[in-house]
């Protein structure tokens, strides 16, 4: 069988396609609906992906309870960051934010005897300590498919979505309460709001911490699913794809984000397939930069034709 008609291989692209839609529906709080210009969402969930290993593998925690903890060192994270910059512009921030990604990247790659450094979760801890880590995963994979009878990919496919539409409701009905309805009065027009006596400071640093614990969640179901990760897979375009999937759903609507989430999957992975000549003629690593271009070619067509995104309304639309 093909891979591109293996029904473990669109599992796998449903899983990513989850997670991304968990990391973009971040994004779309803080700006879609906040207005905060944030170009360092992958830092949050590299936070919580790497705080649930270390918790495992080093201080012996099990997964269930690292992983709250996990994502609560996100959320700190946002809550840290957004102290000294929130206040700023939203160009400055938008810089703050992405530096403060490479700085986490950076500390990732370099605290080996933390993180395993470049070596990835690998090098992470002893030898024994990992195969506790990589005993306990197994466990949690054994407990998954005696509930589901699935394959792994398709019993996390479960898990994952399960998730991601349970944080959808939430943030679905948070938006639509009166602390949702100050978060769009910042967003259109922040001294207005202010002069309302709303705390502008405190509502958008909430939603900070709030986006940056829906990346510690995408953090820790990505570990979750490849168990291995290093600090390249936690690289800046992380981000940039989950904007991707935030522009192509919608600005300011939440079920617009599993649908961006779910087209992006679906353009990122069938172009995997463009095997065909001219393209044949290329090498793969050749290949996978065209299928970047084909993926930009559509989201550009995408902005020009239909600039509020799929589900998006025009007057919702933040950047006129």
């Amino acid at each position: 069988m093909s891979a591109l008609a293996s029904g473990d291989f669109w599992a796998f692209v449903g899983v990513v396609a989850g997670i991304y839609t968990i990391l973009a529906l971040g994004l779309q709080l803080e700006f879609g609906f906040t207005g905060l210009l944030n170009f360092g969402q992958v830092a949050f969930m590299a936070i919580g992906a790497y705080t649930m290993a270390i918790l495992v593998v080093k201080e012996g925690l099990s997964t269930w309870l690292a992983a709250p903890l996990a994502v609560g060192a996100s959320a700190l994270a946002g809550v840290l960051l957004g102290l000294p910059s929130v206040r700023l512009r939203a160009d400055y921030f938008a810089i703050v934010t992405i530096a403060f990604s490479e700085i986490i990247r950076y500390v990732a790659m370099n605290a080996q005897s933390l993180t395993g450094g470049s070596q990835g979760t690998i090098a992470l801890g002893k030898v024994g300590e990992a195969a506790q880590y990589n005993g306990q995963w197994e466990r949690f994979q054994a407990w998954v498919q005696g509930v589901l009878h699935a394959s792994n990919d398709v019993a996390m496919l479960v898990i994952v979505w399960v998730v991601a539409v349970a944080l959808l409701v939430l943030v679905w009905l948070a938006v639509r309460t009166p602390w949702g309805r100050v978060l769009r009065a910042i967003r259109e027009d922040e001294d207005a709001a202010a002069s309302l006596g709303k705390n502008a400071f405190a509502y958008k640093l909430q939603s900070l911490a709030l986006g940056s614990a829906l990346g510690g969640v995408a953090g820790v179901f990505y570990a979750w699913q490849f168990s291995f990760f290093s600090p390249d897979d936690f690289q800046p375009l992380l981000t940039f794809f989950a904007w991707m999937i935030v522009i192509l759903g919608g600005l300011g609507r939440v079920w617009a984000v599993p649908v961006g989430a779910l087209v992006f999957g679906f353009l990122f992975a069938g172009t995997r397939f463009l095997d065909f000549a001219p393209l044949s003629y290329l090498d793969s690593a050749e290949r996978a930069y065209v299928r970047l271009i084909v993926i930009g070619l559509a989201i550009i067509a995408l902005v020009v034709l239909r600039p509020q995104g799929l589900l998006g309304r025009r007057d919702q639309m933040v950047l006129e």
